[in-house]
């Protein structure tokens, strides 16, 4: 299990929006809100984000728990960035991938992150493993759940289908293989937002700075709405839309 966050807005340090907060995702990593997600997240932590006039974000990733790592505190401090996508990694089952299991994960001008778990990984997912071409999954990043989902929706973005569907589309597959799947899955390219919440907690934050989709709010600004479960979410610095995910059928 995880817990992420995505932002868009005027550009601000790394720090303000990931360790500073009284309910920052350092805090989330060992002191979480809500535990439909799981307690403790310290089997590594990511944050990838994009410099001025470049389509290509940047990452930086450990496996080590966000609290433990001091350089990047030293780091969040000084870099800033109109978007990034962040997350803290719970491993769902133990794996010997590192750095390379822990989000986000990333392609083209895309960051992903995925906040859940898929029971019966691997033999759940064989099937759908089988459809991919083999180049793509020999290029997996790990030996992950994750890392297999991301790459589900990143051969459906490179086919042309728009974020939404991507997501939405790989959530019902997902959710039909392996039908107690949790597939909060978040995705960006630095200029929108898209998200699924599929069974675990997921929030969003508007105001005429910033745009924040999170798992959960990380201070008690009224602004932050909670997403309904079987949503997806695509967001922008012009707005947000919401549209009911629907079960996959018998």
């Amino acid at each position: 299990m995880c817990r992420h966050l995505a932002y868009l807005g005027e550009p601000v340090a790394l720090g303000e929006l990931l360790l500073r907060p009284p309910h920052s995702l350092e805090r989330q990593a060992w002191a979480p809100r809500s535990q439909t997600s799981g307690v403790v997240n310290a089997d590594g932590f990511g944050v990838g984000w994009w410099a001025p006039d470049d389509l290509v974000p940047a990452r930086y990733r450990r496996a080590v728990p966000l609290w433990g790592d001091r350089s990047f505190a030293d780091l969040a401090r000084v870099v800033r960035t109109g978007a990034l996508l962040a997350a803290v990694r719970g491993a769902t089952l133990p794996t010997a991938d590192g750095e390379a299991a822990a989000a986000p994960f990333a392609a083209d001008r895309w960051l992903f992150s995925h906040n859940g778990a898929v029971p019966g990984w691997p033999g759940s997912l064989a099937a759908l493993a089988a459809t991919l071409p083999a180049a793509e999954l020999l290029a997996l990043e790990a030996g992950t759940d994750s890392a297999l989902v991301w790459a589900l929706v990143l051969h459906r973005l490179r086919a042309g289908d728009a974020p939404e569907r991507a997501l939405a589309d790989t959530v019902r597959e997902v959710a039909e293989a392996a039908p107690e799947a949790r597939l909060n899955l978040l995705l960006t390219d630095g200029s929108t937002i898209t998200a699924t919440a599929w069974g675990n907690s997921l929030s969003c934050l508007t105001g005429p700075d910033r745009v924040v989709v999170a798992s959960e709010p990380y201070d008690d600004d009224p602004r932050w709405r909670p997403v309904p479960d079987r949503t997806v979410l695509t967001a922008s610095r012009s707005g947000v839309s919401l549209t009911p995910l629907k079960e996959p059928s018998p």
